[in-house]
Parts: structure tokens; C-alpha cells; sequence
């Protein structure tokens, strides 16, 4: 069976429906980041920052066009999905937005915000050992077994080419911005893990501005992206590791691989204790809360491990804020 691909046209037709629920995500003009880089004059460091949103991360973008895309599909049924957290409490403000019963499946280990937020639109949620489920696969079973029961339809959290084109709203976010002040994009730096997210904004960057470097940030215990560049095919990781709970998908999702294959050539890895530095780091400087998740793409500069060469701008994302209050105190409390 051919693939759906999603397209530029798709993340227009994207567009439409996602301003009839959300306003941008802000775009944040970082002076101190530019400073810290050691930038030549007129080069500028830009935070792309969904944090902002109802659900505290990216995801709900995704969730709302795959939604508004699968209404007559979904019809009196509901929707299932796995997710560690962020795409739960995305799928279940879509939810909430189109008065569709939602059920997600979540690690018994997601930080409480997530489940509270994820709740607080309606959903219902089971939980599942993520310690063991790369043995297991308790979640893949689990989310099956709601959809057999139910008689649900399964949304994915990634691998789905309307998540990726609404994802994908964010990106052209980005261009329209930076076009509208005559800006250049030297370097795009965002997180990878099931794709979703780099794989919408990839192909909005690309299309503003076709001469970005496009740049993949991974946690360095879970490199599934990495690997399958340079294998040339999708690698799968049986057991990633990181504090970047939203990071640690087995592999790339097969509907998001072409799009990060054509437009990425290079993805970087992070270790967690400097991905805690720039959690830290955009707490003091900027007065950012970020989950790990959301700082590793700023871990990735702040490391050095991008090189900044070109004249244009610098954008990253910083992809979610959910995390809990007692966790977000332990990990910055470093020297």
C-alpha cells in the first residue's frame, strides 16, 4: 500500500483549522542566547515556544487537524491513542473541541501534569509499565485492545500525515514571521523522536526558507534517528533511556522517515545532565519553565554541538513545558 506523504499543501489546508482553535505560539527573540553564542552583529537567536498553549506543549496541533480530518470515521465512536503524555492531553483538548470521547494509554511513570492535564479535557486514561514494555509491548496491546473493545478509531501520537501537516501549522508560524521582518534562517534546531514534530516543521522550513540547515536533537540514550541516517532506513532503539520522557519512541514513524530523510542531513546527541543545564539556563535567563524535552534542543547549542556557521537566524524549538514541579527543582538544582 502507497504511503500518504504529507505535503506543504496539506499543512495550509492545516492552517485553517487550526486558527479557528489556537492563536501562534509566541516567537521569542533570545538576546542573551545571542550573546552567549558569541554572534556576529545582525545574526539572531529566535525560541519558538509551545509551552504556550492550552496544553502546555506542540501536540495539540497535530490532534486537532488529524481530528477535524477523521470526524466522519469517528462518527458516536470514540478515539484511542498511546501516548507518554503531551499528545494524551493534545487528543483530548481535540476532543473536548469536536465532543468526541477520548481514551489514551499513558506510562504508569508520566509526570502528574500530564495526567491532570490530559484528564482536565475529558479523557479517560490507563496506564501501562513502560519499564518492561519494550519485552512486553503492553502499550501496542493495550491501545489494541481499547480499539477492539470499543470499536474506537486509533489516532497516532506521530506517525499519521495529519499530525505531521498540523504539526507542521507551527513551522509555517515560523516563516511567516521571520518573512514578514525580512529574516534569513540559517539553522533550525529541533527535537526528534517518533518524527511528528520535526517532520511538519521541516517541510514549512524547507519551503521558506530552502538554503536552513535542518538540525535533529536526540537524547544520547535513545539515537533512533540518528542511526537510521546513517544506516540509510529506519533503525529501531529496543530500550531508549533519558529524563526526555517525551523523547523515547522505538523508532521513527514510517510516514515521517521520508520527510526527515529528504530535508535533514544531521542530528546531534545530548547528553540528560546538559539537557538539565539549559533547563536551568532558560529558567534564570529567560524565566522559561521547559520540560527536558523542550530544553534538549537548547542543550544543543549551549553544548556547541551545532555548527553556527552562515548569516542568517537561528531558531529552535522549545517543544513543552509539562513537568512536574518536584522533578523540575531536582533536575536544575546542578552546578
Amino acid at each position: 500500500m502507497t504511503l500518504k506523504i504529507a505535503s506543504m499543501e496539506d499543512v495550509r489546508d492545516a492552517e485553517a483549522v487550526i486558527r479557528q482553535h489556537l492563536s501562534p505560539a509566541p516567537l521569542i527573540r533570545s538576546y542573551p542566547l545571542e550573546r552567549e553564542l558569541g554572534l556576529t552583529n545582525g545574526r539572531r537567536v529566535w525560541l519558538k515556544d509551545y509551552g504556550w498553549t492550552p496544553v502546555g506543549s506542540f501536540k495539540l496541533l497535530g490532534a486537532l487537524y488529524w481530528m477535524s480530518k477523521n470526524l466522519d470515521r469517528i462518527g458516536d465512536l470514540p478515539v484511542a491513542a498511546h501516548s507518554s503524555g503531551n499528545f494524551a492531553s493534545g487528543i483530548s483538548f481535540a476532543g473536548m473541541r469536536y465532543q468526541k470521547k477520548v481514551i489514551v494509554v499513558m506510562p504508569n511513570t508520566a509526570p502528574n501534569v500530564k495526567f491532570q492535564l490530559t484528564r482536565s479535557f475529558g479523557a479517560e486514561v490507563m496506564t501501562y509499565d513502560i519499564a518492561r514494555d519494550h519485552e512486553t509491548g503492553e502499550r501496542d496491546k493495550l491501545t489494541r485492545k481499547i480499539a477492539e473493545e470499543h470499536h474506537a478509531v486509533q489516532a497516532s501520537p506521530y506517525d499519521d500525515p495529519y499530525v505531521i501537516a498540523g504539526n507542521g501549522v507551527g513551522g509555517l508560524e515560523i516563516v511567516r514571521e521571520l518573512q514578514r521582518e525580512g529574516r534569513q534562517i540559517s539553522q533550525f534546531v529541533c527535537q526528534v523522536s517518533g518524527g511528528g514534530l520535526m517532520a511538519g516543521h521541516a517541510l514549512a522550513i524547507a519551503d521558506g526558507f530552502p538554503t536552513a540547515q535542518i538540525i535533529g536533537v536526540e537524547p544520547d540514550g535513545a539515537t533512533d534517528f540518528a542511526q537510521s541516517l546513517a544506516a540509510g532506513h529506519r533503525v529501531r532503539v529496543d530500550h531508549p533511556k533519558s529524563i526526555c520522557d517525551g523523547l523515547l519512541s522505538y523508532d521513527v514513524g514510517q510516514h515521517n522517515w521520508p520527510i526527515l530523510q529528504k530535508y535533514l542531513s544531521k542530528a546531534v546527541a545530548v547528553p540528560d545532565l546538559e539537557t538539565r543545564k539549559a533547563m536551568k539556563w532558560l529558567y534564570e535567563t529567560h524565566g522559561l519553565r521547559t520540560e527536558p524535552s523542550g530544553a534538549i534542543s537548547t542543550a544543543a547549542l549551549l553544548t556547541g554541538k551545532i555548527s553556527l556557521d552562515g548569516e542568517g537566524d537561528i531558531v529552535i524549538v522549545l517543544s513543552g513545558r509539562n513537568v512536574d514541579e518536584s522533578r523540575f527543582r531536582e533536575w536544575i538544582t546542578i552546578s
